[in-house]
Order: structure tokens, then sequence, then C-alpha cells
């Protein structure tokens, strides 16, 4: 007897609950109509709405007066959505872009900026905003009057549709991965892997002809994670066994300020690690070069694959070398004393994560050597699109190292001709 009036409890409970969240998305629904109609309407073509997930599910209900309290209303974050999508939110907190926040915060000169490109989500902060935050740093946004962008699956699956056809079609990346520092949308949209897709979208290819997204080789069986396993700046651990490498990657390394002059680990080290922007073991490293050929292999043979991955590797290699001899050249002028290295570099290296920062015209060049063209020479290969590989990476590396050069040289002769005219 007793079994069966907890069972009569449970059911009751449950049908009370779910008539009082059928109300409560009733009166939400019937003044949202009016005030944010688009809101209601995408809600009702959503998943959401078929299985009956109701406003209160991830807004809380405390909302109820209109905008006297509407300060109440609950801001979802990844731990709402994980009430459902466990295993999804797991997988996006072990990936790079729940580090992604924390990587925009970590450069060194973040804090010069405009807050509202900031904290404001208008420039970095815009897509850095998918990045997981912390009580502290949500609280700070809420205080600045920012209490929206901190649910992070919205990036991709946008409010409040929701879709998941949405997000796994190569335009739900194109907002974030295009631009300076990483024209992913550019180099893959006019690849043939991309046209092809494209091609699909528009009706002339048929919906089953093989054709990849950034999805198909990102997020392999939808896994969240998103890594790659050159990491977003291609550098890693452990180094080379070719001692010209090695010697490249060690100044390129010294340049991020990651190694001292003695080669050896930096605290801005630890803040690398923390950001997951490298992969720091040859293990880790393997393990993500082996999910994508096994992904190239749907449409290669893995030789081919493997070959073709190795082409990209070639080229981090071949940009290293002319990367680290133009920061070579900097630091020259430093210790020689033709360039006054700025206070808060912490090591007689040009910090290439001061982005355009630098106080110098030699300085920002050899930034946007870096973080604009030996991107473009390496993600251009890997993407398979050889005219971002040679002309928008290449090319201008070697177009920047010659005007490095020539700028070091009229920086020398300026100084010796005023020391000379004391």
């Amino acid at each position: 007897m007793k079994g069966k009036l907890e069972i009569l409890a449970t059911a009751v409970i449950l049908c009370f609950t779910v008539t009082s969240s059928s109300a409560h998305a009733d009166k939400c629904v019937k003044c949202h109509s009016k005030v944010t109609p688009k809101i209601v309407s995408d809600w009702k073509l959503s998943k959401h709405f078929q299985n009956d997930v109701s406003c209160s599910e991830c807004h809380g209900s405390r909302h109820k007066k209109g905008k006297k309290d509407a300060h109440k209303v609950r801001i979802p974050t990844p731990e709402t959505c994980a009430s459902c999508h466990e295993e999804r939110v797991k997988e996006f907190k072990a990936g790079k872009h729940a580090y992604a926040w924390a990587a925009m915060k970590a450069m060194p000169t973040a804090h010069r900026q405009p807050m509202a490109l900031m904290d404001g989500m208008k420039g970095c902060g815009g897509c850095h905003k998918i990045g997981l935050k912390t009580e502290k740093e949500i609280n700070e946004l809420k205080r600045q009057g920012q209490k929206f962008g901190i649910a992070s699956c919205d990036a991709c699956h946008t409010r409040h549709l929701f879709s998941v056809k949405e997000a796994k079609q190569p335009q739900a990346c194109q907002t974030c991965h295009m631009g300076f520092d990483h024209p992913q949308w550019e180099m893959y949209s006019s690849s043939k892997h991309g046209v092809r897709y494209l091609l699909k979208q528009d009706g002339i290819l048929p919906s089953d002809a093989a054709a990849p997204t950034c999805q198909t080789c990102h997020m392999q069986d939808g896994n969240h994670e998103v890594r790659t396993a050159w990491g977003f700046l291609a550098v890693r651990l452990p180094l080379p066994e070719d001692e010209q490498w090695k010697k490249d990657r060690i100044t390129i390394l010294q340049a991020l300020g990651v190694l001292d002059p003695q080669g050896k680990p930096t605290k801005r080290l630890e803040v690398v690690k923390a950001a997951d922007v490298a992969r720091l073991d040859e293990a880790s490293w393997q393990k993500e070069r082996d999910k994508m050929i096994k992904t190239c292999s749907q449409c290669h043979s893995p030789k081919f694959a493997r070959k073709e991955l190795e082409k990209g590797d070639e080229m981090i290699k071949q940009a290293d070398r002319l990367m680290a001899e133009a920061i070579r050249i900097v630091a020259d002028l430093y210790q020689k004393g033709y360039l006054k290295k700025p206070a808060s570099y912490p090591y007689p290296f040009p910090d290439i994560l001061t982005f355009h920062d630098a106080p110098t015209v030699i300085e920002q060049k050899l930034f946007k050597m870096f973080l604009k063209h030996r991107m473009r020479t390496f993600q251009g290969t890997f993407h398979m699109n050889p005219d971002y590989a040679l002309w928008y990476g290449w090319s201008e590396m070697k177009q920047d190292l010659t005007e490095i050069k020539e700028l070091a040289e009229e920086i020398k002769a300026r100084a010796k001709h005023e020391k000379h005219h004391k």
C-alpha cells in the first residue's frame, strides 16, 4: 500500500510541476509575443518547444512582472545546458573553445583595448565569449552591465532556436574563424572541400556527395572538444630533432615569452598551458594527428592523408626559419642599443603577443609577420588552399623579412648619424 501511495504522490507532484511550468510558460509567451516576438517564434520552432522545455527551465521563474523584476531573469551558462546535455558540455569543457576567454585575457596588452572590444564583446570578446568564465568574471561582467554572452553554447547553437542542424553547417564557424589571424572560413570556402559542400547546399551536387565541413574534420562524431594537433599558434613541445628547426623554434618561444634567454620555462608558459593553445607533449599531438588521418581516410587513402598533413608540418618548419631570423634581427637591435626595448618586455626579445601595441614600425611588422602571414602559411596548407599558403602566407613572410632587414639598417644608420652629430 505504501508503495502505491508513493507512486501516486510522485505522479501528483509531477502533474503539478508540469501544469505549473506550463502555466508560467503561457504567461511568458503571452507577454514576450509582444515584447520580443522573434524570440518566441524561434523557441516555437525549436526542439525545446517540441519536448516541452519551457522558458523557466533555462531562465528560472522569478521574473513575473515585466520590467519591474526583469533583473531576476536567470541568464543561462553551460551548466544550464548540462542539465540535459551533460556529455556535450563535458566535451566542450575539455576542448579549446572553453579556454577562449582565458586566452584573450592572457594577452599582454588586452587591458589596453577599449572595454567595448573586450568585455563589451564587440571585438576580441565577441568571439572569445564562447570561453568559460569564473564566477568572479561573470559578476564583474554583470557589474559592467554585460550580463549576456556567458552561455557559450549559443555561440554555435544560436538562441532561441538552438538548432543542431545550424551548428553543423560550416557557416556556424564563419563569424569567428575568419579575418586577420585565422581566416579559416576564407581558406575553407574557396578550397575544393568547401566549394563542394557549398555546391551541395545550393543543390547543385547531390546531398550524399562527399564534401567535408569544418565539423567533419574538427568535431569528429560530434565531439565538442574541437582540438587540433598543432594548436592555434603552431608551436609545440618537445623540441624537434632537426637542429636548425630546434634553434628557430626556441627563438619563437622566447619571443612568445614562454622561454627565457637561457631557454628555460617562464611563468608565461603556465598561462599557455592553462589556455591550451599548444600541444606540450608528443602524445597529445599524435592523438590529434591520428584522429585527423582517420577522418581524411574516409575519402582518401591513409598514405595520401598522412603525406598531405606532413606538408603542413614542413611549411611550419619553413615559416619558422623566416620568423626566427626576423625575431633575431629585432633582438639584436635591442642588444646593441639601436632600439629601445619596452620596459614591459621581461626579456631582451620582442614580445610578439603585444599585437598593434608594439611601439615601432619594425616591431609591428614583426607582429604582423607572426600572427597574420605565418598563420596563413601553415593554415592555408592544412586547409588545402594553395593561394593562401603561397601568396597570402609564404610570399608575404618573405616580403616582411626583406622590409625588416631594410628597416633595421635604417635604424642603425640613423642612430650612428645622431651619435656622430652630438
